[in-house]
Order: C-alpha cells, then structure tokens, then sequence
C-alpha cells in the first residue's frame, strides 16, 4: 500500500530517474523507490495519463515497456528531478541535527535516517553553499559548541561562554543560564539567562570563542521568558542605529554573518540591506573595510563619516608624515 503522501513525491521523481537509466529492469527500479513491483507498475501506469494542457498525442508522458525493462520515450518537460536549494538543505540539516539532539524526540532513527538522505543528496549534488556535515553557516567549531551546548541543556548546568558582539565589536566574558536552543534561518542560537546584564540574550552559536561547563544549576529567574521569535530574531534596542546599505555581489557575505533585515535583491546580483548598529566608528570601519562594495543609502550621518574617513586616509597616503632620521 502506498499513501498520496508517499505516491506524489515518487510519480515526480519517476521520470527523471527513467529518462537516465533507459531500460532498468522494473524489480530494480521498484528497488530503488522501496516499493514493490506492483506498485511501481501502478504508478507508471498513473504517468499515462498525466503530461501537458491539451492532453493528446505529444502532451502525455509516454513509456515503453520491453519484457520487464521501461524506457521514456516522451518526458512531457519532465526531465529534471526535484532539488532542495543550497538554504533549503541546509536549514533542513541544521534543523533535523538539532531535533536529533533534543531529549524526548519519538523517533530519533527516523531523524537520523531523513538526515542521511539528505547529506547523500547534497553530497552528490553540491547545491552551492552547503557544507555537507555541518551546514553551511554551522562550521567544525559551531558544531562542537551546539553539542556542548546541548549537554548543557540536558543536564541543567550553568555556563560561562567568551561571546563576540559584532554590532559592538566586543568580546565579553559571561556566566549564562541555558534556556533553549533554537534554529532561526539556518543559524543556531542558544537562548539564555545572562547574568552580566540580567536579561534574556539569544547567543549566536559560531560567535561563541569559548564555553566553560560550571558545577552550578542553571536558574533563569522565574520571570525569564522565551523570546518572540514571530517577527525574527532581532529587534530594536534603545540607542542602536539602522544603516541602509547596498552591497554588491562580492559583499553579499555581510549580509550572512551580521544581523540583517529588510533584505531586497537588485539588478547585477546586489543586495540592499538594513542593518542596526550600536557604535558608528565600527560601522565606519565596516563598510571601509568592503572596498568600495556597499553604498551607504541612509543615515546621512554615516555617509559623511565614511566620507570623511576615507578622505583623510587618501590624504594620509599622498602626504605620509616625515619622520626624523634615527
């Protein structure tokens, strides 16, 4: 018995997998879809009757069957299987390795089995930017950071993490009551009680430098709550700034590694950006640090900063100070 469920992602694939191996022999095809012949000549036999508007001769997909072999003699623009993109993997891969950390999961095989599939998919049709293992925004040290973070979690212990602000350009030392992990866009966050500044922080995990397991329990306050994550996972904060900025195709990767929102594509491949900011002198150096490949569009202030920054540097390049002979 096959459901609709199961039946519709197979009919879909059936064609392709066909058209590049004319002449499999049905039990081997039945094989490799995990259905018995049966079922797989029922399904071939659904194909008949499916294809393009009009539905007459050269719309339908046609089969032709030799003894126990099938060969697609018209594809009906069939010819290509379904592909997860590049982020679709990824943000499903992160998601099932979160899933299958989380104590209490129902089945757990069944995780790890949908996350083989779809590793052996990626690994052979390497959709740009997925790092097959680890997720494309989820490098060997964020890996190792989310399964002691996990541990963390499970056994309701304290931490004290070393954590990069890049909207600050800071590192800092804290002591962190775990609450949650959760996965937002394909980025792992752990979500905690922060004792330096005694709120609820989301920290990212690659911008975690260092953890440390303590010999405390984890106590959120009563009052530490989840954060609403409906509209994204950063919202604005007293004093922070938003810079409207328009990258071109080289600096697409700011809008990867920093918090970014109201993302918009534009013609060449660029992109426009809004992204908040605490301190101006490291937004400055930010977008000097790009080479020419953003545009600042708004604030006017930080236009002129940058202005003025790289005019002194070019005056500073042209006319280096003399220095005295020792």
């Amino acid at each position: 018995m096959s459901g609709s469920g199961e039946r519709m992602p197979r009919l879909l694939a059936l064609v392709p997998y066909l058209l590049a191996r004319p002449g499999i022999r049905i039990d081997e095809a039945a094989h490799d879809f995990d259905v018995t012949p049966r079922q797989l000549r029922k399904d071939l036999e659904l194909l008949w009757m499916c294809g393009l508007p009009g539905y007459g001769p050269g719309d339908l997909i046609d089969l032709s069957f030799e003894g126990d072999t099938i060969v697609v003699t018209h594809d009906a623009g069939m010819s290509r299987p379904l592909r997860l993109t590049g982020a679709e993997a990824t943000a499903m891969l992160v998601a099932l390795r979160a899933l299958a950390e989380t104590p209490g999961v129902a089945d757990g095989d069944a995780v790890r089995r949908a996350i083989a599939k779809i590793e052996d998919a990626a690994g052979q049709s390497r959709p740009a930017g997925v790092v097959v293992g680890g997720g494309v925004r989820e490098g060997a040290r964020a890996a190792r950071t989310r399964e002691a973070v996990a541990g963390a979690l499970h056994q309701r212990r304290a931490l004290r993490i070393r954590y990069y602000t890049a909207s600050k350009d800071q590192i800092t030392e804290r002591t962190v009551d775990p609450m949650r992990l959760v996965i937002v866009q394909a980025v792992g966050y752990l979500e905690a009680w922060c004792r330096r500044v005694e709120d609820v922080r989301l920290f990212r995990l690659d911008r975690i430098d260092d953890l440390t397991l303590l010999d405390e329990p984890a106590a959120p306050p009563a009052h530490a709550h989840p954060t609403d994550l409906s509209d994204g996972v950063f919202s604005a904060r007293p004093g922070q700034r938003t810079a409207h900025l328009v990258l071109d195709p080289d600096a697409r990767w700011v809008a990867e590694y920093y918090p970014c929102e109201e993302l918009a594509e534009l013609d060449g491949g660029r992109l426009r950006i809004g992204m908040r900011y605490s301190d101006e002198p490291w937004m400055v150096r930010l977008v000097l640090s790009l080479g020419g490949g953003a545009l600042v569009e708004h604030p006017p202030e930080l236009a002129e900063a940058v202005r003025r920054r790289a005019a002194d540097a070019v005056a500073r390049a042209r006319h280096p100070a003399s220095t005295s002979d020792r």
